[in-house]
């Protein structure tokens, strides 16, 4: 279980509709959002990785240090939410390592993951894999195995397995399930909000049951809140893929919880 640790005006698809600029001055809703999502996760006593953006690290230290005091893994999603695909090397080495720095200052334990924004390593960017293990990371889980108009890289593994040679960092994927020859997502994000719930979960029971496999799931802050700031100006694509189902976003992840075992992705993968 995988939690993207940004606020509603990160988003990537908000990028031409909020300016970086402006961040410091809207309101946040992050923190009240976390503390819902630890009180979820309680309940059931479910533990999860929380991949935060270090700029969110740096206004809220109080709220990561609770995400750690409740047992779950702290882990990067970088600084400030650039795509992977927009940086150059000397870029991103800075941007992973004052994310790193900064949460585990903060959080008092070793960050060894990471996940790019956006997913956004892929086939053009492998050298960005490199550089996350050069930096002290043990996995990254930033390579999507799906197509999509955004990210993702179909031709890769489904499943964890080690990207570069001579390279011993850990790619964890999120969980798709292998249908009509194509990869279809079933780890979480917007397409958990478009599914009904019994298809995700029968997504899942298949690849524990007869793939015998970890899913990777994964969700924002942002979709448990259906009362966020609504934004003006939109597509309607954007407007459909980040609003959609909000209102039933709570109480399918508390589902998820109740019909499945979670656990750390370092528990899970690096024990």
């Amino acid at each position: 279980m995988t939690v993207d640790v940004e606020d509603y005006f990160q988003v990537s698809a908000f990028a031409n509709h909020i300016s970086r600029d402006s961040w410091a001055s809207l309101s946040c809703r992050v923190e009240m959002n976390i503390d819902r999502i630890l009180a979820l996760l309680d309940e059931d006593r479910t533990k999860a990785t929380f991949f935060t953006l270090g700029w969110i690290a740096d206004r809220y230290p109080a709220m990561v240090k609770r995400i750690v005091a409740s047992g779950h893994e702290l882990a990067s999603h970088g600084w400030g939410h650039y795509r992977v695909s927009d940086q150059e090397p000397h870029e991103f080495r800075n941007d992973i390592i004052q994310s790193k720095a900064i949460l585990e200052d903060i959080g008092g334990q070793a960050v060894l993951g990471y996940r790019a924004p956006s997913f956004s390593i892929g086939s053009h960017n492998q050298w960005a894999l490199d550089l996350l293990e050069e930096a002290g990371y043990r996995y990254s889980s930033s390579i999507y195995p799906i197509k999509h108009d955004h990210y993702g890289m179909p031709e890769a593994p489904r499943f964890a397995y080690y990207p570069r040679c001579n390279n011993r960092l850990l790619e964890l994927p999120i969980t798709t399930m292998r249908l009509f020859k194509r990869n279809i997502p079933a780890g979480g994000g917007g397409y958990f909000r478009l599914w009904p719930y019994p298809v995700s979960r029968w997504f899942l029971q298949r690849l524990n049951h007869l793939e015998h496999q970890s899913a990777i799931f994964y969700f924002h802050p942002w979709e448990i809140d259906h009362q966020q700031p609504r934004q003006k100006g939109l597509s309607m694509k954007t407007r459909f893929r980040h609003y959609y189902n909000l209102h039933r976003m709570e109480d399918r992840v508390k589902a998820l919880t109740r019909d499945f075992e979670w656990d750390r992705m370092d528990r899970i993968f690096l024990s």
